[in-house]
């Protein structure tokens, strides 16, 4: 399969489970036939620091009590163990920067720790009435055309930002949480989706291809290629090992379908 899984957790990342072990994702990889697998742990931050824009935004920070702080050391270790247990596995190092265009100092620091071969670009929380909440948490009170609209303006934000990421991580993440009963039809936000992609293209990083989100409909690459994008990225957003690599051939044929075509080597991105 020439395809990479650019985006899978382990148990580095806070929010997995005692399910979750690199070694066994690892394992996943071989089984399916993947050449290479990148471990994007999160990077998120529950507290600011001196630099970061949230702080001079005075927003209050409304993260998951259990978030912390990415062990990069104890990552690294782990990480080099698995690549002398795998030796034909080719095993990426990465993260997964959650709003690191509110965090930009704390992004910087944590970066330049490390040789991250797979930077990932991500929204989960957005800000609303002076509180940065997990997307999620706007169905309360919001209909799901304004959630989506303040998600899709988070964004465009992030992406004029100038925080170093090669590939924007799960376009429309809010639709894992639509209320009961809820419909989504990506055609309803097809200018949102459009004015995404035409920045993401201009600013020359990749699209994911989440398949842990709603697999997208065809026409949403399509909209990708149109508005000038190069080059997709695969991701199942893995946070348990059996994961790894799922829906991986339906979305290869439908990014073949949309002009996309492997790079040079397994490991590498597909461009058109």
């Amino acid at each position: 399969m020439m395809m990479t899984d650019n985006h899978v957790h382990s148990e580095w990342s806070y929010d997995t489970t005692d399910a979750a072990s690199m070694d066994l994702a690892c394992q996943r990889a071989v089984q399916v036939g993947l050449p290479a697998v990148a471990f994007t742990e999160h990077l998120d931050f529950a507290a600011w620091t001196r630099g970061d824009a949230a702080a001079s935004e005075a927003l209050t920070l409304c993260y998951p009590e259990y978030t912390r702080d990415l062990d990069i050391t104890g990552y690294l270790r782990c990480l080099e163990a698995c690549r002398a247990r795998y030796p034909d596995l080719l095993i990426l190092s990465g993260v997964e920067m959650g709003e690191p265009h509110r965090f930009s100092a704390s992004v910087e620091r944590a970066l330049g720790s490390a040789d991250f071969q797979r930077v990932l670009g991500s929204v989960h929380v957005v800000p609303h009435e002076g509180r940065l909440l997990p997307v999620e948490h706007l169905f309360d009170s919001l209909a799901v055309d304004e959630v989506m609209a303040i998600y899709f303006d988070e964004l465009l934000e992030l992406i004029d930002s100038s925080v170093p990421f090669q590939v924007l991580a799960h376009m429309d993440y809010p639709r894992r949480y639509l209320p009961a009963g809820a419909r989504y039809r990506e055609s309803d936000f097809e200018g949102e989706y459009r004015a995404v992609f035409r920045a993401l293209a201009q600013s020359g990083r990749v699209l994911e291809i989440n398949t842990l989100s709603p697999v997208p409909e065809p026409a949403v690459l399509s909209w990708w290629s149109q508005e000038g994008g190069t080059g997709v990225s695969f991701g199942s957003d893995a946070h348990v090992p059996e994961r790894v690599g799922q829906h991986f051939h339906r979305v290869a044929d439908m990014a073949e379908r949309a002009g996309f075509r492997p790079g040079k080597r397994p490991h590498h991105f597909w461009w058109r």
